[in-house]
């Protein structure tokens, strides 16, 4: 399978702090010398990262689905030697179901549309540029960041659990789906990680104790990238991934098998869209 090393221009989508920021400086000094092009919502952080060479680009994701496109269109255009995407936006929040009416149901949707919806929209839409270059004989990649919470999800963090979960198992679907087009996900699945996503519930000083450094994570994340690996569970994750995860992706793969095999055996009348190669 080809690897990180096979990319040519990436973009990171999130990536003004934490492991976003720390993986777009890991990557420029791949042997390839990729493009890298970063993404966020603060301005003065992609200034600064501006002035270190990268190439920037604002943006909120937090956003409707005609801003999405506009920004994903904005994108191919100005780099039309776009060859992988990296989606490392994200927020979490502490909610408490026992008192459901102090929850605040903007700050729930806001978590479900940043952690998964607007990742989805943003790939439907930077799928129809990358599968015609891959296509063209370039190795193209979907490289979504999840969780090891979304194999064994946190009670306190419920939304963003779920909302990470949804995101594996799509990165298991659409692997399966884009199999022959040239277009490969790799997922990485990080365990609780040194960044400022804890910042806001003021718990960074107890965390840090027990948090994976992030140039720890940041080594071995880079490590499953250069392999080519399609899911890359990072320091305790890999626990977790390989007692509830394994052979999980076998089983999609079997059953999306069995039934192309039934559907060909039925004819188009049982066809209900499925992708095919």
């Amino acid at each position: 399978m080809p690897t990180i090393a096979d990319s040519k221009c990436v973009l990171i989508i999130g990536a003004t702090a934490g492991i976003g920021q720390a993986l777009a400086r890991a990557l420029v000094y791949l042997p390839s010398k990729p493009k890298v092009i970063v993404n966020g919502r603060r301005q003065e952080r992609l200034d600064e990262l501006q002035k270190e060479g990268f190439e920037t680009i604002p943006f909120d994701v937090n956003t409707d689905r005609s801003n999405l496109k506009h920004f994903v269109d904005t994108v191919v255009s100005r780099y039309p030697e776009l060859d992988t995407v990296v989606f490392s936006a994200a927020i979490q929040h502490e909610l408490d179901f026992t008192h459901p009416d102090t929850l605040d149901l903007d700050i729930f949707m806001r978590e479900l549309n940043i952690n998964y919806i607007s990742i989805i929209i943003m790939m439907k839409f930077f799928l129809s540029h990358l599968i015609k270059r891959a296509a063209m004989g370039q190795p193209c990649f979907i490289i979504p960041i999840s969780s090891s919470l979304a194999i064994t999800p946190g009670p306190w963090v419920p939304t963003y659990a779920a909302t990470k979960a949804a995101l594996h198992s799509f990165s298991i679907t659409l692997n399966e789906q884009l199999h022959g087009t040239g277009v490969y996900v790799m997922e990485i699945m990080p365990p609780l990680t040194e960044s400022e996503l804890h910042d806001h519930q003021g718990k960074r000083e107890t965390l840090q104790k027990v948090w994976m450094p992030l140039d720890e994570f940041t080594k071995e994340e880079m490590e499953g990238l250069l392999r080519g690996e399609t899911f890359i569970p990072c320091g305790e994750t890999k626990e977790s991934f390989d007692t509830f995860e394994r052979g999980r992706a076998e089983a999609v793969h079997a059953m999306y098998v069995e039934r192309r095999k039934h559907e060909d055996n039925v004819g188009d009348g049982f066809r209900i869209g499925v992708n095919r190669h």
